[in-house]
């Protein structure tokens, strides 16, 4: 939280200390009502005509309690103006920062972790500043003020509100020392909770697929029953913390009454009035003292969730990220020659073996360079290289002549159109999705992008043609639709190297060799790296690279491989020859 609270802007500062003097004001005005309610009780024991002066001095305790109820709600506004604005500022840096992050990042974390630091963490912080600020102004002020108003009345009564407090402070601590533990469980088992929901939510269809409705309820289930465990105990343990600051309460007034009517008794007349009036003054006061350390109570019931909420933020944007960004320009003497030298790439340190091993080949411009192998081989992981989704492990990958690690980031992508293995579309309209590519297309540009994706006739065929809305990631388009719509988007993007990985997957053969047939035409010069299973989509490449276990183990045309490579033959005869039983 301190780290939080120190990023604030000078005006957030300003905002607590408006807060501050409004909050002692507010204070003086209720420290002064049992003032003038002692002025009020000695005038009627004194009786006579005092009855202007009684009133008098009522008009003055009203007045202070109209003005403390003017300064609280001036104080609960500025409070949630600064709660908002942290709020506001948190979610900013935190998307800002997750937005930057590699795949490694973004790993480590996992996905619902960062959902649930960006939402529900921060809402805990901004519920902390919002009550707590008033809170943990207005108790100390209180306390110490009250406390000096009733030094040197009464030992007995002294000694009484001491006792009352001490245990208060013991109660509060020993219930803390329980539940803070499990604070940062709850944070934990919240991000649980989120995996759980939002797998299955993208995964639905496949859960329907094999009836495994019951087994998804069974793990959210566990997890959901483990999460309100958790809570139902923390909540149980302030549930106690409730009534026993009542308890104490009470027993301390009836204590000060108690002490107070012996006190009288003993007294003589005057003193008997003197008394009266100190114990109705004693009795407010030390109920300030204790209503004081009751809102300290209630700050370390929300504080601790808060301060671990704020460390998992913090932890996100304190995180190393390990693609950094580098200066280099475009090079606008060359468009879209790649490079590899001796890379190996592995995902983790801690890994014993590489993904990838001492890859080295080059793609020129306007190559159509194909990437074929098994499953497993490491054709994902060699493309995700070049727009630097990862960074290589040993080795380098150049573009235009120039270590992709030194080159702006922004400017690097901006050359490369990726149609990656899992197509990805956004809510909003299909014109929109495609403008991804080029914000400032013309219409005409955008079907004509379509138009070679084999999208165009499709999406004619919507009622709303271009202006359809896509749900969330395209759950109402098809598998062969959404590929095609992304080829379009990055057809769109007219980029120096465009990257297809086994981006055609879900379409037919014969629209796939429209679709390749498109690249050679719209993207002449482009150098264009082409993952696929299917050795058709690959048998036409200038170059053709064949991988296994992460190593290159043949390169050349489709006529030098079939010579060269036994894997790539292989492949070739097992895919023909299925084709030929199927026809």
């Amino acid at each position: 939280m301190i780290k939080i609270i120190k990023g604030l802007k000078k005006k957030d500062f300003l905002i607590i200390l408006l807060c501050i003097i409004l909050v002692a004001t507010q204070v003086w005005l209720e420290l002064k009502i049992p003032d003038y309610m002692s002025t009020i009780t000695s005038l009627i024991q004194k009786g006579g005509d005092s009855t202007g002066e009684i009133l008098k001095e009522g008009l003055y305790m009203l007045s202070c309690a109209f003005g403390s109820l003017i300064t609280a709600f001036v104080v609960g506004y500025f409070a949630a103006l600064l709660s908002a604005n942290v709020s506001l500022s948190l979610r900013s840096k935190v998307f800002n920062k997750v937005e930057n992050f590699g795949m490694e990042e973004i790993k480590k974390f996992s996905i619902s972790s960062l959902i649930t630091r960006t939402t529900n963490d921060i809402t805990q912080v901004e519920m902390t500043i919002a009550m707590g600020l008033q809170l943990l102004i207005r108790a100390p002020i209180m306390a110490c003020w009250a406390i000096t108003k009733i030094l040197g009345k009464s030992m007995q009564w002294s000694l009484l509100t001491g006792a009352g407090v001490l245990v208060l402070l013991i109660t509060i601590g020993t219930i803390m020392a329980i539940v803070m533990p499990r604070f940062s469980k709850v944070q934990k088992l919240i991000d649980k909770v989120n995996g759980v929901t939002s797998e299955n939510l993208s995964g639905i269809r496949v859960i329907r697929a094999f009836n495994a409705e019951e087994y998804q309820e069974d793990r959210f289930e566990n997890v959901n029953r483990e999460l309100t465990k958790t809570q139902m105990f923390n909540q149980k343990c302030f549930a106690v913390m409730s009534p026993m600051m009542n308890m104490i309460s009470h027993f301390l007034t009836l204590g000060i009454y108690f002490i107070g009517a012996f006190l009288i008794s003993s007294a003589g007349l005057m003193d008997k009035i003197s008394l009266f009036s100190d114990m109705i003054v004693f009795s407010s006061y030390g109920m300030q003292v204790i209503m004081s350390f009751l809102m300290l109570a209630m700050i370390f019931m929300i504080l601790p969730r808060a301060e671990v909420s704020a460390k998992r933020i913090n932890e996100v944007l304190d995180c190393d990220i390990s693609i950094k960004d580098g200066t280099f320009s475009e090079n606008t003497e060359e468009k879209g020659t790649v490079e590899f030298k001796n890379v190996s790439f592995k995902y983790y340190e801690k890994r014993k073996e590489n993904v990838l091993e001492n890859i080295s080949f080059t793609a020129e411009p306007g190559e159509i360079v194909g990437i074929i192998g098994t499953t497993g081989s490491g054709k994902s992981s060699l493309v995700q290289l070049i727009p630097r989704l990862y960074d290589v492990t040993d080795g380098e990958v150049l573009v235009d002549g120039v270590n992709v690690k030194d080159y702006g980031l922004k400017n690097l992508r901006d050359g490369v159109g990726m149609v990656l293995q899992k197509n990805v579309l956004f809510s909003g309209s299909i014109e929109e999705n495609l403008r991804w590519g080029d914000e400032n297309a013309t219409m005409e540009e955008i079907r004509a992008a379509a138009d070679a994706a084999q999208a165009d006739g499709f999406v004619n065929a919507f009622t709303d043609g271009y202006n359809m809305e896509l749900g969330q990631g395209g759950v109402n388009v098809s598998g062969g639709q959404k590929q095609r719509l992304c080829i379009a988007r990055a057809l769109l993007k007219k980029p120096k190297i465009l990257i297809l990985d086994d981006s055609t997957s879900a379409v037919d053969t014969a629209t796939e060799a429209k679709i390749r047939q498109a690249f050679t035409t719209s993207l002449k010069h482009s150098t264009k790296i082409i993952i696929a299973q299917r050795i058709t989509s690959v048998i036409d490449a200038d170059k053709i690279i064949v991988l296994e276990d992460g190593k290159i183990i043949g390169m050349g045309n489709h006529n030098e491989l079939m010579k060269n490579c036994e894997e790539y033959r292989d492949i070739y005869y097992s895919q023909t020859d299925k084709e030929k039983e199927v026809s």
